[in-house]
């Protein structure tokens, strides 16, 4: 076990290096830099130019930028954010707490609201109602992210108001409530954006978990239960679906990187302050280091949930340990 761990850790390590490579070269290969809206403005000197230019190094050759600057990432540098004014790392890190919120809402709510319609449609498989939950899950599957977002925006602010706008909390009235007020309001404000994320994620799951229910369903071990006389809803719950949780393990490791995608999406149509919102409007802005550092530490994140898959699928299968 230590050997695949000890395999898989330098394989993120690459994998990571790689991503940076390529997003360095992507960056820099765009047009304009940081300082792009002062250099287009005839009213600065062109000394002022040349000086931002080089106390920032944006004035030496490309290769050597690439080299000063993964000697700054080895040393766990991210540099300095030219929008925020501050260092990355402080950005990253007052970020990325409520990013991982919702993100851990929206996977805990989508594999269980997943699960719960597909232990729903197997009970009544060939049904109406299976057919209805399939449409459904496939059509909510097939919604672009961005889109679902706006629409929920717009029906539950605006038509329905039931939800706020944006940010974590009411930015007037928040530090004069109450402990329990407090509570309330911040997740007033989280509901909106993890429920769409959950309603996004929640049929990709819903279909493989039906497909991993049916399969296990002809076994003997269920036969078994049934002629012990077990009612269709025990035999689920209590013999299929344990055998069925497997493959859902892998799936784990593959909504991780979906689910953290769109949530940068969501952050920025729900204003949340979040690291996809830092990074999307990094991008506008030009803000090469702050980009950057939210890619690594996005492929950071990715390569840690695929781990993290592999390590609870072989915990679970015996068969996998014993190689």
């Amino acid at each position: 076990m230590l050997r695949y761990l000890g395999g898989r850790l330098v394989q993120a390590v690459v994998i990571v290096a790689i991503v940076a490579t390529i997003t360095f070269a992507l960056i820099h290969l765009a047009p304009g830099d940081p300082f792009s809206g002062v250099m287009d403005n005839p009213n600065v000197n062109e000394r002022v130019r040349t000086t931002l230019r080089a106390q920032y190094g944006l004035d030496r050759p490309l290769p050597e930028q690439f080299v000063r600057y993964f000697g700054l990432l080895a040393r766990g540098d991210l540099g300095w954010s030219f929008s925020h004014d501050r260092p990355v790392t402080e950005v990253l890190a007052t970020t990325l707490p409520n990013t991982l919120l919702l993100m851990a809402i929206a996977l805990t709510g989508s594999f269980a609201l997943g699960i719960l319609i597909a232990l729903v449609q197997v009970a009544r498989r060939g049904s109406t109602t299976d057919h209805a939950l399939s449409a459904i899950s496939l059509f909510f599957f097939s919604i672009p992210d961005f889109w679902l977002a706006i629409l929920a925006l717009l029906a539950f602010t605006y038509w329905l108001p039931l939800f706020p706008v944006g940010g974590t909390v009411d930015a007037v009235t928040h530090d004069y409530m109450g402990l329990g007020e407090r509570i309330v309001d911040r997740l007033r404000h989280l509901a909106l954006p993890a429920l769409t994320l959950t309603v996004l994620a929640s049929p990709g799951v819903a279909r493989y978990q039906r497909a991993a229910l049916l399969d296990v369903l002809p076994a003997d071990y269920i036969r078994t239960a049934r002629l012990k006389g077990l009612t269709e809803r025990e035999i689920l719950r209590r013999h299929a679906l344990r055998n069925a949780l497997l493959p859902i393990i892998s799936l784990l490791g593959l909504s991780f990187p979906a689910l953290l995608t769109g949530a940068f999406f969501i952050e920025k149509i729900f204003s949340w302050p979040g690291m996809g919102l830092a990074v999307i409007t990094a991008i506008g802005s030009r803000d090469y280091n702050l980009v950057m550092g939210g890619v690594i530490l996005g492929s950071i994140m990715v390569t840690a949930g695929s781990l993290l898959a592999d390590l609870l699928y072989a915990w679970a299968d015996p068969r996998i340990r014993a190689r």
